[in-house]
């Protein structure tokens, strides 16, 4: 646990550089940062339950490490449904009809 984490924040450095540019990029773009902040988010959590998930299977606890696994599934979908939402409603609007 102690080297998963000392790895982590060794590369918190580069992880905000990628942000700083993946957040300029949408700037340029003209894309809504809220999409963009919300998908970061979905990254940062997928890191997260799986990062959580390893330690847990690391001190011989499976079960649990597909609970925490499931749980960050769920969280993803459960912020994903805005983004699906408006593309939804894109598509519709491109339908002629």
């Amino acid at each position: 646990m102690f080297t998963g984490s000392a790895i982590f924040l060794f590369l918190v450095d580069q992880i905000y550089q990628i942000i700083s540019m993946i957040q300029k990029l949408a700037a340029n773009a003209k894309v809504n940062l809220v999409y963009v902040e919300t998908i970061l988010k979905i990254i940062g959590i997928a890191y997260i339950a799986e990062f959580a998930a390893q330690i847990t299977k690391d001190a011989g606890q499976g079960a649990i490490a597909s609970k925490i696994e499931l749980g960050g599934k769920i969280l993803i979908l459960a912020m994903a449904i805005p983004i699906l939402t408006v593309m939804i409603e894109t598509i519709i609007r491109l339908i002629p009809g």
